[in-house]
């Protein structure tokens, strides 16, 4: 238990100190894509929804906006070639740069850097009921990136959540600061890729 208790302890300290450094470097990234999004289409540049995080505590998520303002529907994935998201919006979601202001929310303690991704709240509802092993997820706070994330919200989709539940596993049984940045680390050329929808 001690050695639980300081490993997330280290965990919150890497949080922040990783969060805080990626804030300061990407800024102008963050700035230029807040007035990409504004100057292009009408509405705030910053999309707030609400996700189920650690032990089922509901937090607002932010993102910069990719679709046209008001064309968002809960429980409404998006795919590829969806014309609702703007060409800005294009962009931001192959490069996966549409994510960066959710570094705010792991410096808020909503989010780690490395965790499960959080689900909108009907559709982790849902999975609570019909996926096995999906409530033990909402155990480990959700992450920025994580497994599930690297292999890719397609080919997640095309297996099944159960798959992405046995990710979750996988990462649960190696959980240490070492992995933790190794999958920071992978993220770079994953985002660099452009694999996003």
């Amino acid at each position: 238990m001690h050695k639980a208790r300081q490993y997330h302890r280290a965990k919150r300290a890497f949080d922040i100190v990783c969060s805080s450094v990626l804030i300061a470097l990407t800024l102008p990234v963050l700035l230029a894509a807040w007035l990409a999004v504004r100057l292009t289409s009408r509405g705030p540049a910053i999309f707030r929804q609400k996700r189920m995080g650690y032990r089922g505590a509901v937090f607002t998520m932010f993102k910069f906006r990719t679709m046209a303002y008001g064309t968002a529907r809960p429980l409404d994935l998006v795919v590829r070639g969806d014309p609702r998201v703007t060409p800005v919006g294009r962009l931001l979601r192959a490069t996966h740069l549409d994510e960066l202001p959710q570094l705010f929310n792991v410096l808020r303690g909503e989010m780690s850097m490395v965790g499960p991704r959080p689900d909108e709240l009907g559709i982790a509802e849902h999975l609570k009921r019909t996926v096995p092993g999906y409530a033990e997820c909402l155990n480990m706070v959700p992450g920025l990136t994580g497994l599930s994330q690297l292999v890719g919200r397609e080919k997640i989709n095309g297996r099944g959540r159960r798959f992405e539940v046995w990710l979750h596993r996988v990462y649960r049984r190696k959980m240490c600061l070492a992995y933790d940045l190794l999958v920071v680390l992978l993220t770079v050329p994953h985002m660099l890729r452009q694999r996003g929808v």
